[in-house]
């Protein structure tokens, strides 16, 4: 070594004592034991002790922007203004975050570029925003997330067959409908708790199937068919269901979800989300999923601000009206739509895009709903230009678009849409201005759906200035409830969309006066209603008959905040949730207004029914079943005694073991009277006996001068 490199004192000092001469000593060729450094530091050690170096993971937050014009050096700058211009509208791109490569050779852009913004959600939008952005003639944009370049670049050159694999079955997710005592389920969240429980009217309680603790952290939701149990969390949704107990089917990412919604037939599930903007003058951002449900695929997505997607409705989260989008077409689950500024947008979900790829123009449409069995959607649009355009409600069939009908309403101030359950009809209730303007009547148009060329009917109340408190229309049947009055106890009408044998003509059934009623609630098997005085009435109720136009009941659940009848129309809940402090739980009644149970609960959030879905049995067959309900319920009749008489003799026992307490306890008390027979023969003064018989009874008269009084008398 020409050159010794300088050493600690302490080595230096070592090496003299053992004679070694470090000008004759080669040191890279000493190899030290793996992970020894015989208390020399390396130079590079410094760099391991530092504080770890920061790397950016991942490329959410970039763009690929394909089909771009090529051109040369000269034009270069030109093609980047504009493409910046146009990008930087949605996002802040990040310095240098726009990059164009150019061919060495020609010195000609390649024809794509790359675009990173400050956040992956700016991303997200504009690829959303400007995928098949018509440049010119000649240059549609194509547009990619980075990250799903490399997704593209793993797919084999040659297709492969899947991998058959056995067949395996799976659980009946519906066994919970076989339950022999034909009962019914429901989800009540209390507290940190989510409980399943069977609604065993016939004990008198409820029967427990489930129970978990933080199983969801904002609410529950029952698929409209009753299969599974949604529940809702940070990082998404997910279902529930099995044949025995509740297991998990599948899990929906979707960070910070705040509504779902399922499809009629289930097959489908969509999520929503509203995010805080990059910018705080933007408004927030809205990302909508749509997930096949027994795959948990994304079959499509919806992205962008939230006023694009408040217009209509009633209004929601951030101003976004809930749901969005609206099922229709019955249970096929074929079409949804959601309405857009003078637009409806419906797709439909062979390819999840829209019915031959635009939208229906529909100029100043504010509101739609779809018929519950049919492809036809309803809309209204308001009065325009003061009057001189009249508002209008048509109605339009899907796919075809064809307008079926349409009613054009003059002086209208607000029109709400009613479908009944069967499709059969629409009611329209329609608030008129008077000639003054000063003050608004309501009247109905009456839509009969399935007649020829769809005749519509005008019902006026006979009072036209009542105010409409509710309006329901009887399940599955022809008759409808409406609550109007302008007093502290409204009138209650019932009306029949048939008159005898006139099938096409309205009439009024009765009316109720003076009712402490403000919703009104139909059993699903319909002939039942509850006129609900809830809020201000503070939770009165009265159970009617409609078919023999009778009051069945009346109760009151004091504070009460829903009422909410199970599928079957047997049995109806009332409920008190933690919006009252006071007295939450529920009560479970009988269709005719009979407590049969109630449960008091601390923080009571929710209660649901488990829904059935439709009978497989034919029109014709529910009701031979009806007229020979006798002879079915004969065996449930049976039954019925036999849990009567359990009852009784869990009444007879609960009796016995109550008196056989009681004479315990009394046998106690008299073995302790006994043991303090001493302690009271001393304080008698040796009275042995505890006899009244034997104590001698006098009376004592005690007389006691209260007051003196002198008076000087005068005798003239």
């Amino acid at each position: 070594m020409a050159e010794v490199m300088s050493l600690p004192e302490e080595i230096r000092a070592t090496a003299a004592r053992l004679n070694v001469d470090f000008a004759s000593l080669d040191l890279d060729s000493i190899k030290l034991p793996p992970g020894e450094d015989f208390g020399i530091i390396s130079d590079d050690e410094d760099l391991k002790e530092g504080e770890p170096l920061e790397v950016e993971e991942g490329f959410e937050n970039i763009i690929v922007v394909d089909n771009l014009p090529l051109v040369p050096k000269e034009k270069f700058e030109k093609l980047e203004g504009v493409i910046r211009k146009l990008y930087s509208q949605i996002g802040v791109i990040k310095e240098d975050g726009l990059w164009m490569p150019v061919d060495p050779e020609t010195g000609k852009t390649l024809g794509y570029c790359f675009i990173a913004y400050n956040t992956p959600q700016e991303a997200e939008l504009a690829k959303e925003k400007t995928h098949l952005y018509k440049l010119d003639r000649a240059h549609i944009f194509s547009v990619n997330m980075f990250e799903d370049i490399d997704k593209f670049m793993k797919v084999p050159e040659e297709w492969a067959p899947p991998e058959a694999k056995p067949y395996a079955p799976g659980e009946n997710l519906q066994k919970w409908l076989m339950d022999e005592k034909a009962r019914d389920q429901f989800v009540i969240r209390s507290g940190s708790d989510t409980e399943v429980l069977w609604n065993d009217a016939r004990h008198l309680k409820p029967d427990p199937v489930y129970k978990r603790a933080y199983w969801t952290e904002s609410f529950v939701q029952w698929s409209p068919l009753g299969t599974y149990l949604a529940t809702v969390h940070r990082q998404g949704a997910a279902i529930w269901g099995g044949a025995t107990t509740f297991n998990r089917l599948m899990r929906y990412a979707h960070p910070q979800v705040k509504s779902i919604d399922f499809s009629p037939g289930e097959k489908y599930l969509i999520t929503y989300s509203s995010h805080e903007p990059s910018n705080p003058r933007d408004t927030h951002r809205v990302v909508i999923n749509l997930f096949d449900v027994r795959t948990g695929k994304v079959m499509r997505d919806f992205k962008g601000s939230a006023d694009e997607f408040a217009v209509g409705g009633t209004g929601g989260v951030s101003g976004v009206s809930w749901p969005v989008f609206r099922w229709g077409g019955g249970k096929d689950d074929k079409y949804f739509a959601r309405i857009g500024k003078n637009v409806i947008s419906v797709y439909e979900t062979q390819t999840f895009g829209l019915i031959d790829k635009k939208s229906v123009k529909v100029d100043n449409v504010v509101d739609f709903c779809w018929s519950p069995t049919d492809p036809i959607i309803a809309l209204f649009v308001p009065e325009l230009g003061g009057g001189n355009q009249p508002a209008r409600v048509s109605l339009m069939e899907i796919p075809s678009k064809n307008e079926l009908r349409q009613k054009n309403l003059f002086s209208v101030s607000d029109c709400k849409m009613y479908w009944q359950s069967n499709g059969e009809y629409l009611a329209v209730k329609v608030d008129r201005y008077t000639k003054t303007k000063k003050s608004t009547y309501t009247g109905f148009e009456l839509f009969r759906i399935k007649e020829r060329d769809i005749p519509i009917e005008v019902l006026e109340l006979e009072n036209k200035n009542d105010k409409i408190i509710a309006f329901a229309w009887e399940p599955k049947g022809h008759r409808f409830a409406v609550i109007h009055g302008d007093n502290p106890r409204p009138d209650v009408s019932f009306y029949s969309m048939r008159t005898g044998s006139n099938t096409m003509k309205v009439s009024k059934l009765t009316t109720l006066k003076a009712k402490q009623a403000n919703a009104l609630y139909w059993s699903p098997s319909g002939r039942f209603i509850i006129l609900a005085g809830l809020k201000g009435f503070n939770g009165q109720l009265e159970f009617y008959n409609v078919d023999d136009l009778e009051t069945m009941a009346q109760a009151e659940h004091f504070m009460a905040t829903d009422v909410v009848w199970d599928p079957t129309g047997r049995y109806v809940v009332t409920a008190v949730t933690s919006v009252h402090e006071m007295e939450n739980g529920f009560n479970v009644w009988s269709f005719n207004g009979k407590l049969l149970y109630r449960i008091l609960k601390d923080h009571f959030f929710q209660f649901l029914w488990r829904p059935r879905p439709p009978s497989f049995l034919t029109p014709e067959k529910e009701e031979e079943i009806s007229k020979n309900l006798k002879k079915y319920s004969k065996k449930y009749e049976a039954e019925d005694q036999d849990v009567s008489l359990l009852l009784s003799e869990q009444d007879r026992e609960k009796r016995k073991m109550l008196k056989e307490e009681w004479e315990r306890w009394i046998g106690e008390w008299r073995r302790y009277h006994e043991d303090e027979k001493l302690i009271r023969q001393k304080l008698r003064d040796g009275e042995a006996s505890d006899e009244e018989e034997e104590y001698e009874a006098k009376e004592v008269e005690i007389e006691e001068v209260v007051d003196v009084t002198q008076e000087v008398v005068s005798f003239d």
